[in-house]
């Protein structure tokens, strides 16, 4: 069975800087980030944790 690299796996996170807040599915007003190595994912989510945003 052949695999589409069209279909490869996204690691998607949303952000607002304003309010200090990170999340894992769509929110108004916030910038939606997409990733398609998951080490970058985490280390992104390292840096966000280390700046103290919140998570939801």
């Amino acid at each position: 069975m052949e695999q589409n690299p069209a279909a490869a796996t996204l690691w998607r996170m949303w952000v607002d800087t304003k309010r200090r807040i990170v999340s894992f599915h769509e929110e108004k007003d916030c910038q939606l980030l997409e990733f398609r190595s998951h080490e970058t994912f985490l280390s992104c989510v390292d840096q966000y944790a280390c700046k103290q945003y919140r998570y939801q």
